[in-house]
């Protein structure tokens, strides 16, 4: 068998392209983060790896949709898919401005949270992320952007695509969810680095909100 009959069909530029991009939109606030901190400081970092759990799992249901069918919905309904992603840029917003009014909270400032169960917890985690925008965006318009028709088939491509991003993100999440309460205690010790880190936050869910917002007239591509 030729050795080339055993590569990937997808290696090189796509993967590190692929995988800059994953990293980029995990640094970027958003609803899993904030949810996922908020859970591993309110309850503990088990709390926060099983909702990580539902999150991977969000993933791969978003990441086996997009490549079997979910697209052609989209470009056979479009305002559907327009809708959703205008949702998302509203909620992205909304976000945003909590974390930048007065007496707003950051990503990392103590919440007071009714304690869940692991069910309950993986469950959150996984709704949470369907109704992700980014993770709709990064599935449909983003990931078809790295899919060469000329290296193999595109589903083939789109699998291993999104196997990358969701192994980047969930590596990243782990991180954050690991040092969210050593992250917190810091924070809550020195209240103008947390108002800065609020800020900061609320600044980037609102450029992510503008970035965004731009793609929302796009139509999903098969």
């Amino acid at each position: 068998m030729p050795l080339t009959s055993l590569s990937s069909p997808v290696s090189g530029a796509p993967v590190l392209g692929m995988a800059l991009t994953a990293l980029a939109m995990v640094l970027t606030p958003g609803p899993n983060m904030i949810y996922l901190v908020s859970r591993s400081i309110s309850q503990g970092r088990a709390a926060g790896l099983i909702s990580l759990a539902g999150t991977g799992v969000g993933f791969v249901i978003y990441m086996l949709m997009a490549n079997l069918g979910l697209a052609v919905v989209f470009v056979a309904v479009p305002w559907l898919f327009i809708g959703f992603k205008a949702a998302g840029v509203l909620y992205l917003a909304h976000l945003a401005r909590q974390a930048l009014r007065t007496g707003g909270r950051g990503v990392f400032e103590v919440r007071d949270i009714p304690r869940d169960s692991p069910a309950r917890l993986f469950h959150m985690g996984l709704v949470t992320n369907l109704l992700n925008p980014k993770a709709a965006i990064m599935y449909l318009t983003l990931i078809p952007q790295f899919i060469d028709p000329s290296r193999g088939h595109p589903t083939v491509q789109g699998l291993t695509l999104g196997s990358i991003q969701i192994a980047v993100s969930l590596t990243v999440n782990a991180l954050i969810v690991i040092a969210a309460g050593v992250i917190a205690t810091f924070l809550e010790q020195r209240p103008s680095w947390a108002a800065m880190q609020r800020r900061a936050t609320g600044t980037l869910l609102g450029a992510v909100a503008l970035l965004l917002a731009r793609e929302v007239p796009a139509r999903a591509r098969v």
